[in-house]
């Protein structure tokens, strides 16, 4: 049975978020809000927590995932990232974008993609979803909480719980958030290319 959460999306609670980050690393997953939809989430080195979202959205293995992260350095951890690509990250971050880039070694091989070795990353604009990752000290693995058939990811936390309660540890309800998931933007081969076009606006990325 799931754990419900309301954390204040202006001021989330310390506590609260303290006890999300323990579901976390005991290898719970978790749904959170973020400034584009909600996301499910996972500790980066829980294999058996992947799985089980994969299953749960039904994603084949050619699917990007996502980190979550902090801000740019530890997106330059995780990926490479040249002076050009830091620059466009510099200005678009945080926000509804979800970057595709060239995975480092820090990154876990199950989590990049198997072919192209490349791994999503994004900064949320949300304060619960900074909280959560300030806390964690480490990017979190992420996926839209969009189930399969659904068109839209789903928004309501109440719905959330009842739909999810047996296959999910946390719920936050940290209030509405949006239902259009991120754009999509590739970054491999030096120019900006749209993979999923979502809440960001991607010709702004091109101004530059």
């Amino acid at each position: 049975m799931a754990q419900f959460f309301q954390i204040h999306p202006e001021n989330p609670q310390p506590r609260l978020i303290s006890q999300a980050v323990d579901i976390i690393r005991r290898g719970g997953i978790v749904v959170y809000p973020t400034d584009s939809a909600y996301a499910l989430g996972c500790h980066i080195g829980d294999k058996m927590a992947l799985d089980r979202i994969r299953l749960m959205r039904r994603l084949d293995k050619d699917h990007n995932f996502t980190l979550m992260c902090r801000d740019l350095s530890e997106i330059a951890t995780y990926a490479r990232v040249d002076n050009q690509v830091f620059r466009l990250l510099k200005t678009h971050t945080p926000g509804p974008y979800t970057f595709i880039l060239e995975g480092t070694s820090e990154v876990p091989r199950r989590l990049r993609h198997p072919k192209r070795k490349t791994i999503g990353l994004r900064i949320p604009d949300n304060r619960i979803a900074l909280a959560l990752l300030e806390e964690l000290n480490e990017p979190l693995m992420s996926s839209t909480l969009l189930l399969p058939g659904d068109e839209y990811p789903l928004t309501d936390p109440y719905d959330i719980r009842d739909l999810l309660e047996h296959q999910v540890e946390l719920v936050i309800d940290g209030g509405f958030c949006g239902l259009e998931p991120t754009t999509v933007v590739g970054l491999t081969e030096g120019v900006p290319e749209l993979r999923r076009q979502g809440k960001g606006d991607f010709s702004v990325l091109l101004a530059g």
